[in-house]
């Protein structure tokens, strides 16, 4: 065995903890102030290891990493191989798949090694027991006779010595603790895994490990739950739902997989339903500690320590959505100068978050497991943030999207969703309906369910079920579970809100009318024209001898009736109901107020259904060009008119010759 240059090693003294072994033998060699035997020494430049010697757990599966991989490859081998110039380094979150990487790598090379070692990092003491474990398997004689100093330094002599092996540096907490191992071992490959994101010394290639892709953590998550089975349309569907609720996390994946293999009577749909209580359970088998709930409080407990503003900035984090939280919402918390900032750093260190200078972003299953602890703390936290931030935004425009509103409306619905029935404070429910309001003026109704949700059973318990403004806050909870497909929840809402509604308001009250109008378009988009188009005949022909012919609500109606005429097939009768009211509507309205515009869409689309292609691109063209200005790109309109354009055209096109 040839020994390495000189030039690559260090003289040993007894205080140097970055020596490894002399260049020479002689009476003694030290590592952190443990001396072993010359001879000892020897055995270990002399002792060869068997081809193929690993102590790696068996394979795993590995989906989803093809690229991670290949970066490892290259990083480790940037230098043909030779010697270690650099230690790559994978960093992420707890449960992101960062051992399974490094042990998918490691079994896939093994041929490309003299050894291949794996190491518990997390600790110095974890560390020192790897290595020990080393000695014991290259000389188990003397290893047998020997203190666990002594094996420690056997094995990093042989390491010093041995070219050609790779050294799996695992869940490493501390860059410090390897400082034996940094920039001293020459002649092999290290690879370090660890949640640390920050700390490392310059010149580690470093890569942040992400979540696995949507189609990737379903079929892994299938794989584990039916034991390899092709799964049903059901069961696909069921396994999308939950890897998406699990956040894509490969640890969380490998959990519920194994956990449904076993209970083979719990389906997917089943394990979703009751996912808060899931994850600190483990499968026969599988250790109990490595469940996802517990990863995390391994994380949490350092932290504590280190920074406890950094743990009560995460918790109040976990009432949010878990993208793009500004960072200024969280200013309530700095009582110092830099605290916060100084805080998020911790969290990000640990892979915790995910920061810039101007917003957060945390794992949505690390958000679950944070608030399934007792007494919500962090909740009251992200509350009082959202009411100073509503408290201090001006009013948006009526219809077109507000960038400061945009921000902000998403973690006010995250609150709303998250926040157990009963404990909704008053400050914030009124701020539930003034968001509820700004995403409906701009067609994105669906997205308020939660907050309308809440409103409504504020409404009941303050002002009672048969109040007006109970009554309404109904009503619009049914629409918006109707502009979110949930017909079945929409149309029973309005049947009992119109009965309230007669009962209470009578059976011409505008708001009685507004909803059974509503309840025949939810009948309509049901299929049910039987019910939809007598229904919405009736409430027109009492709004005009309400209201009069032209007022707007009596155009809605007319409106609505005409697009279940063409729903039913009946151009003859659409066609001219919507030429009418789009002319009433120019005129009472204006050229550009939605409802003009939606009656456009509509009766271009007719056109369409008809066949008379030629009316109906250009009206198309023309009122998509309006949506975009008047309501913005992202309105449900101006979505609408674009696609019934882009296959109108396309039909067009196809009929040329």
């Amino acid at each position: 065995m040839t020994a390495p240059d000189t030039a690559a090693t260090t003289a040993v003294t007894a205080a140097s903890e970055r020596s490894i072994a002399a260049h020479t033998i002689g009476t003694a060699i030290t590592t952190d102030q443990v001396v072993i035997a010359a001879d000892a020494a020897t055995s270990a430049r002399d002792t060869p290891a068997p081809p193929g010697t690993h102590n790696l757990a068996p394979p795993p599966l590995c989906v989803g990493r093809a690229d991670e991989l290949v970066w490892l490859r290259r990083a480790l081998t940037a230098d043909g191989g030779s010697a270690v110039t650099q230690a790559p380094t994978v960093h992420g979150l707890g449960g992101i798949g960062k051992t399974t990487l490094a042990l998918a790598y490691a079994h896939r090379h093994l041929a490309d090694h003299t050894l291949t070692w794996w190491v518990n990092a997390e600790s110095r003491a974890r560390a020192d027991q790897s290595l020990a474990a080393l000695t014991a398997r290259l000389a188990p004689t003397w290893a047998a006779r020997a203190g666990e100093p002594e094996r420690i330094a056997w094995a990093l002599n042989w390491l010093h010595w041995h070219p050609g092996w790779l050294v799996v540096l695992d869940n490493a907490e501390d860059p410090r603790d390897l400082r034996r191992y940094l920039g001293s071992l020459t002649g092999g490959h290290l690879l370090i895994t660890t949640r640390r994101a920050t700390g490392w010394p310059r010149g580690i290639a470093t890569r942040a490990l992400g979540t696995l892709a949507p189609e990737e953590s379903a079929a892994l998550l299938c794989d584990h739950a039916l034991d390899g089975a092709e799964p049903t349309a059901r069961q696909l569907l069921d396994a999308r739902a939950l890897a998406a609720d699990l956040g894509h996390l490969p640890l969380a994946l490998d959990q519920a997989g194994a956990y449904l293999a076993q209970n083979r009577t719990v389906s997917i749909g089943a394990y979703r339903r009751k996912l808060t209580t899931k994850l600190d359970r483990a499968a026969d088998g599988v250790d109990a500690e490595r469940t996802i709930a517990r990863v995390w409080n391994q994380t949490l407990a350092v932290l504590t320590t280190r920074s406890p503003l950094a743990i009560e900035v995460l918790r109040t984090l976990a009432w949010l959505a878990p993208d793009d939280i500004p960072v200024s919402l969280l200013q309530h918390l700095d009582d110092e100068d830099d605290a916060l900032g100084e805080a998020l750093g911790h969290l990000h260190a640990y892979s915790m978050i995910t920061l810039t200078a101007e917003t957060v972003s945390i794992h949505r299953l690390l958000q679950t497991v944070l608030r399934t602890t007792p007494g919500d703390p962090g909740r009251a936290a992200a509350e009082h943030a959202l009411t100073r931030a509503f408290d201090a935004l001006p009013e948006p425009p009526e219809y077109l999207p507000d960038t400061a509103w945009d921000v902000l409306v998403p973690h006010l619905i995250a609150l709303a969703a998250s926040t157990p029935p009963g404990r909704h404070q008053d400050r914030v429910v009124r701020h539930y309906y003034t968001a509820a309001q700004y995403l409906y003026r701009r067609g994105h109704d669906a997205r308020a369910v939660p907050l309308r949700e809440i409103h409504a059973a504020h409404c009941e318990r303050t002002l009672g079920a048969a109040h007006p403004e109970t009554l309404t806050s109904r009503h619009d909870l049914a629409l918006a579970h109707q502009e979110a497909g949930n017909l079945e929840r929409a149309i029973p809402l309005y049947e009992a809100t119109l009965t309230e509604r007669e009962r209470t308001l009578g059976h011409t009250h505008d708001a009685t009318l507004t909803t059974r109008s509503n309840l025949a378009v939810a009948y309509r988009a049901a299929g049910d024209l039987q019910r939809a188009v007598p229904l919405l005949e009736t409430t027109l022909a009492q709004r005009e001898e309400v209201l009069g012919n032209d007022h707007p609500h009596t155009l809605i109606s007319r409106h609505t009736l005409a697009v279940a005429y063409r729903a039913a097939g009946d151009l003859q009768r659409a066609v001219p109901l919507l030429e009418t009211t789009l002319a009433q509507r120019e005129e009472v309205l204006g050229n550009d107020h939605h409802s003009t515009l939606t009656s456009r869409i509509n009766l271009a689309v007719a056109y369409w259904a008809g066949g008379d292609l030629e009316r109906a691109v250009p009206l198309l063209e023309t009122t998509l060009a309006q949506c975009e200005q008047t309501l913005g790109d992202t309105h449900r309109h101006t979505l609408e008119s674009r696609d019934a354009l882009a296959h109108a055209r396309a039909e067009l096109n196809a009929a040329r010759p």
